[in-house]
């Protein structure tokens, strides 16, 4: 169990190069592909929004959104009932990239997954499915004590 991290870790780095060997983007960086999936899944999310699903840093998130937008993928705007938050909204720049990346990413998970069976899978996703909650419940805690 101790490489169980280092696994994940490495699983993420390889779908990571897949990607970037399949998608034909050169403006995105490997990063910005989970942005663009939450993104055109959810417009109009707030930043924060953005930094809880993706387990990010609010400062990493808006990082990230400045180099989105200056390359044409996103635009940001004052949340329309609380003028403290900033909506994100997709651009047709982003809406046309994102079923080329939803496609690579599901090929990947279909190569990833290819000969083991589909029970093994469903106790596999349940299990990361409960560690998922765990994690963000620890790491829930660390942002409150801080």
């Amino acid at each position: 169990m101790a490489k169980f991290m280092k696994m994940l870790n490495n699983i993420s780095r390889s779908q990571a190069i897949y990607r970037q060997s399949r998608i034909a983007v050169t403006d995105l960086q490997t990063g910005h592909y989970a942005f663009v999936l939450a993104i055109c899944r959810g417009p109009g999310r707030s930043q924060e929004e953005l930094a809880r699903e993706l387990c990010l840093n609010k400062s990493t998130v808006a990082r990230n959104l400045t180099c989105l937008e200056e390359n044409g993928y996103v635009c940001r705007r004052p949340h329309p009932r609380d003028k403290r938050l900033v909506s994100v909204y997709p651009t047709e720049k982003m809406l046309a990239v994102f079923p080329q990346i939803r496609q690579v990413s599901g090929e990947w998970m279909a190569l990833l997954s290819e000969g083991i069976p589909e029970e093994e899978m469903a106790v596999f996703d349940s299990v990361l499915t409960r560690m998922q909650a765990r994690a963000g419940e620890l790491a829930g805690r660390q942002e409150e004590e801080t």
